[in-house]
């Protein structure tokens, strides 16, 4: 059958390291990898067999399957840049009608960490959007609204809430977009929901301007600072706090752990990488993992963490008591309209006042159903081979 090309998919599901485990050192997987690398070694170059594989795991591979002879050129796939993105729209949108108001590039901007296949199931997602409506076409906002969805996970406007949640969700949301628009280095802040959204009562969204691929140390201060601010709002507007801020305080103290032992960004511990090592290798070389610093280092990057996060906790503080009169009115907004553009409260900040367009703001509902008439699918099938849509699909 030569000449031929093997390609095999997800290989660290077998080619996983061979080492220490709850298995031994005799299970199936390490049998099946071993059968594998006898199999690579009998290949001779004039048979005309070329073997490929893919992983998103490659540290996790055995080294035996990457040495000369077998697996030896190793080609990195990153996640697309804006150029690629608005190429992979192109190609998913040639399926569906666009309206002449859309900009993919401008899209394409404002995705920045998505895959290929996120894009694809953004433009799945906005086609829906638009057959529900009973579009023709796909509009601009049927693109964004399905790119936040893609994003940050789909609106559940069924949870049923309390007013007084519904208070604290606002002044805590109200408390991150404020403290986001003063601080300067954070992300812009794209929009600002108390809708519950994924696994979140209410959201900040905020999309960096560009692909980021370094962080500087003032931009992460901002970020922790911004991260807190949500607890901080709550504390103050009512009094006392809440569960909600859970995910924000994870949130902080990752960054600022990875700071000072990642990326040598505490004055206190230098230049200096406190990480752990892998002792034993077991599904991923994460069943064991040693220190390889003493106690009293441990407890000053412990306590540097806390300097770094209190110090961000007071500035957000400070922020926040100075601007109260913006706060309440960005809350109050959030209760009035549930959700607030980014632009809405850099007004807010920048004035002291609510914009005059807000007032005017009506909700449309959404009509039509998706059907298989409908004019937007020009295709017999969406994008990525998914089935035309039931008009009670969600």
């Amino acid at each position: 059958h030569t000449p031929c090309l093997i390609f095999i998919d997800e290989i660290d599901a077998v080619g996983r390291s061979r080492g220490y485990g709850l298995g031994g050192g005799n299970d199936e997987r390490e049998q099946t990898l071993n059968a594998l690398l006898v199999e690579l070694d009998g290949f001779d170059t004039t048979e005309g067999i070329i073997v490929t594989a893919a992983t998103n795991r490659p540290d996790v591979l055995d080294p035996a399957l990457l040495r000369p002879g077998r697996f030896d050129r190793q080609v990195y796939v990153n996640l697309p840049d804006v150029r690629g993105r608005e190429a992979i729209l192109k190609v998913h949108a040639r399926r569906v009608k666009l309206s002449s108001d859309v900009d993919l590039a401008l899209i394409a901007k404002s995705t920045p960490g998505f895959s290929g296949a996120e894009l694809a199931n953004l433009v799945n997602e906005a086609a829906l959007l638009a057959a529900r409506r009973g579009k023709k076409a796909i509009e601009m906002e049927d693109l964004e609204e399905a790119r936040d969805k893609v994003r940050w996970g789909r609106e559940r406007r069924s949870l049923a809430m309390s007013e007084n949640e519904k208070r604290v969700i606002a002044w805590h949301e109200a408390g991150h977009a404020l403290v986001n628009v003063l601080v300067g280095n954070a992300d812009p802040l794209h929009k600002v929901t108390i809708i519950p959204r994924g696994q979140a009562l209410g959201a900040t969204m905020s999309l960096p301007k560009d692909d980021v691929f370094n962080r500087k140390k003032k931009e992460l201060l901002d970020i922790i600072t911004m991260t807190l601010a949500g607890r901080i709002a709550e504390e103050i507007a009512t009094g006392d706090v809440s569960t909600g801020a859970a995910a924000d305080i994870k949130q902080a103290t990752e960054i600022a752990r990875a700071m000072v032992t990642q990326w040598g960004m505490s004055d206190k511990l230098g230049l200096v990488q406190y990480d752990t090592t892998e002792e034993y290798v077991f599904l991923g070389r994460d069943l064991t993992r040693t220190k390889q610093y003493s106690e009293q280092t441990a407890k000053e990057i412990d306590e540097e963490i806390k300097s770094i996060i209190q110090s961000c906790y007071e500035r957000a503080r400070q922020l926040i008591l100075s601007n109260k009169d913006k706060l309440e009115i960005i809350a109050n907004a959030l209760l009035e309209f549930e959700t607030l553009a980014g632009e809405d409260v850099v007004e807010i900040v920048r004035t002291g006042v609510l914009p005059e367009r807000l007032r005017a703001k009506k909700s449309v509902p959404a009509t039509g159903n998706p059907t298989q008439e409908n004019p937007i699918f020009e295709g017999s099938e969406l994008v990525s081979g998914l089935p035309k849509p039931a008009a009670t699909s969600a």
